[in-house]
């Protein structure tokens, strides 16, 4: 299978979870991604030893690529990081800003050097204002951006339970570099792209922001959304939380007819819009939670589906690990093969395949060799 970044090579000089997400993603869609390490590891290999002694996160990010060590302030290593610049098509860094140019690797000099190199940066807070020399981490931007109080039950803000921040910066940087890709084909330059956590996850708060911004705050709901009703988890007789979600008054008045058996609250006033339905929460809610404490979860889920009511169970991980929508790919390491959730993205016709998780260092000597003679 011919994958459509083969012959492309980038170099990372990455931790932790958004640049590793980014050339990751490079790597599955077929790029040679040589990434640089440290001498003691990009720290994400040290966030828990549960996948046979190896990181759950080091694990789940860095498929596909080659480990090399180095220490830029080793001239050896200097040499070999210039000549891998001269030869890449992406260069992506996600250190502390300035960091690189300390090192001696102004941005805007690399740019220059290298017409047709792809950079991406990213950062905490971006390059300009006044925190753009502060440190950030995923859960801090979380706080910072304000997600976190949009998060959690009406008692306490709460973090989102995977690192989204990370994750989100990682999916915009590699979108831009498929764009900055698909633009050197048509100019033969390569890009400056500049990628910010905090910008990130503020354009993700988009809503919220314009909800408080227009006086209407959005407040923790815990497992309901805050703008639609009914749209949240009751329980079943026998304790089974099931979530359900009426997106419309169609959807609604079909709730009524055939699932509560009550028509006539689908033109009641109170209820007949889902604006009327959300000031009227309580009642809306009471009316759907007594229907569900009625019945045990079979008999509400089998209703649910007879009716095309979209509806979810309220799962933990256990339950994930066993559904039977869940797709997994094998994935080799040092310690052996890891069974992994596949990539949300199926090209039809083709059986995707993805290279081993590297051991620290593992590609030292072959690229020195490679590049330096």
């Amino acid at each position: 299978m011919v994958k459509p970044l083969e012959g492309l090579l980038v170099v990372s000089l990455e931790q932790a979870v958004a640049a590793p997400m980014a050339s990751r993603r490079l790597a599955d869609a077929g790029a040679r991604v040589i990434k640089l390490e440290r001498p003691e590891g990009d720290f994400a290999r040290g966030y828990d030893a549960v996948v046979n002694g190896l990181s759950s996160y080091f694990v789940w990010l860095n498929r596909g690529k080659e480990s090399v060590i180095v220490d830029l302030s080793r001239a050896e290593d200097r040499a070999l990081f210039e000549e891998l610049l001269d030869r890449a098509d992406v260069f992506i860094q996600n250190l502390k800003p300035g960091a690189l140019a300390r090192l001696g690797y102004p941005i805007e000099e690399l740019t220059k050097r290298h017409e047709r190199l792809i950079v991406c940066s990213i950062s905490g807070y971006g390059d300009t204002g006044p925190y753009a020399e502060r440190k950030a981490y995923d859960l801090l931007i979380q706080a910072e951006s304000g997600l976190a109080s949009v998060t959690g039950g009406p008692e306490a803000p709460a973090r989102v339970g995977v690192s989204v921040v990370d994750i989100a910066a990682g999916m915009n940087a590699y979108e831009a570099i498929l764009e900055a890709l698909i633009t050197r084909g048509k100019t033969v330059r390569g890009a400056d792209i500049r990628v910010s956590m905090f910008d990130c996850m503020a354009e993700w708060m988009s809503v919220p922001l314009l909800q408080g911004e227009n006086g209407f705050p959005p407040k923790r709901a815990g497992l309901a959304h805050v703008s639609i009703s009914p749209y949240g988890v009751f329980q079943t007789a026998d304790g089974v939380p099931i979530l359900i979600s009426i997106q419309s008054d169609r959807e609604w008045a079909k709730l009524c007819r055939e699932v509560l058996e009550k028509p006539e609250l689908a033109t009641d006033p109170r209820f007949a819009t889902n604006v009327a339905r959300v000031k009227n929460r309580p009642e809306t809610d009471g009316t759907v939670a007594a229907w569900f404490a009625a019945r045990d979860h079979e008999s509400a889920i089998a209703r649910l589906a007879a009716a095309d009511i979209a509806f979810a169970r309220v799962n933990d991980v256990y339950s994930l690990s066993t559904h039977p929508q869940l797709r997994r790919i094998t994935v080799g390491t040092e310690k052996g093969a890891v069974r992994m959730p596949a990539p949300g993205v199926q090209l039809a016709g083709t059986t995707p395949e993805f290279g081993p998780v590297p051991a620290l260092g593992e590609h030292t000597e072959a690229v020195r060799r490679e590049f330096l003679g």
